[in-house]
């Protein structure tokens, strides 16, 4: 058992009949950090994480969780982690203690104990003034929060999140950001899904890029950032008219291809010092610029990089 390391998957392929969902993947997660899974809509992302969770087994391949084959240990291993999916599993008919305490007690706990993790939970996620409220007239960041609370009464090491923010509006996603930072900090291991590009930026400490079953890419966002197109120099003149006459300056000097929209211009930048020799070019022909970025590649860029031409 390698004590770095809190899940190993190695070589894992899942068929269903002819169709090949997941291509001989391997990687490792790490005790403590936040690992994404990350592509488009039916690379394989969801496949794995069902995998990892024993809801289905692998045509081949082999998956360890804390030491443990999930395959021939898997009693073991489901008491190991807490899942929450894209849809909530708490009952729309009772409440939010109600709920929890049910869980609790289908989790082995004792009444007592059922009522005291329960309280903890409810205080944790921000839930006691809504916990007698039935459930259906929860809002989405609430049922969110209570699903996620429900897979968090053993207080599990492993934590899935499979699309956890999906549905919910901007303000209760940076909330529950905060929430999987809070478990992060407090020892917790988290394997998240998401089709959200800045959330995995936000949260992961690395990410696994999915597509087509097979296994594209992995690294630290800022990592899988410097393998795609560089640094972009975009720059804002006072209207479209001095930005026309801008753009041949900045090709000369940059060498480059570059994208004209409006008054705005942007370019490739190989070299961030040659930023000074634009503006002075620019300076020398009159020509006055009203703001200017240097924006480094986004996830969106490494996203569409990476499965190009795949889809």
């Amino acid at each position: 058992m390698n004590q770095e390391y809190a899940i190993e998957t190695n070589n894992l392929t899942k068929t269903f009949g002819q169709q090949i969902a997941v291509n001989n993947v391997s990687f490792n997660i790490k005790r403590g950090e936040v690992f994404a899974l990350l592509g488009p809509n039916g690379a394989g992302k969801t496949t794995v994480l069902r995998m990892m969770t024993t809801l289905l087994k692998p045509t081949s391949g082999t998956i360890k969780m804390l030491g443990h084959d999930v395959q021939t240990e898997s009693k073991t291993v489901r008491s190991l982690f807490g899942l929450t999916g894209q849809y909530a599993s708490i009952d729309e008919d009772l409440s939010a203690n109600e709920n929890l305490m049910i869980f609790a007690r289908l989790n082995g706990l004792s009444r007592r104990e059922a009522k005291q993790r329960t309280k903890e939970l409810l205080e944790e996620f921000s839930l006691v003034n809504s916990a007698n409220k039935v459930i259906s007239n929860f809002s989405g960041g609430m049922r969110r929060r209570l699903d996620l609370a429900v897979s968090l009464i053993a207080r599990p090491a492993l934590i899935f999140l499979d699309e956890p923010t999906t549905g919910l509006d901007p303000r209760t996603r940076v909330q529950m950001w905060d929430t999987i930072r809070q478990l992060v900090a407090s020892g917790s291991t988290i394997i998240l899904t998401t089709q959200y590009l800045e959330e995995a930026d936000e949260l992961a400490n690395r990410i696994a890029m999915i597509d087509h079953g097979k296994l594209v890419d992995l690294g630290t966002p800022d990592e899988l950032k410097k393998k795609v197109a560089g640094n972009k120099l975009r720059l804002m003149f006072k209207d479209k008219r001095t930005a026309t006459q801008a753009a041949p300056i900045i090709t000369e000097v940059l060498s480059v291809a570059i994208q004209q929209t409006d008054n705005t211009i942007t370019a490739p930048l190989h070299d961030v010092n040659s930023v000074g020799t634009v503006l002075n070019h620019l300076k020398n022909a009159d020509l006055k610029i009203t703001n200017m970025n240097v924006e480094q590649p986004s996830m969106d860029d490494v996203f569409f990089s990476m499965t190009a031409g795949k889809n």
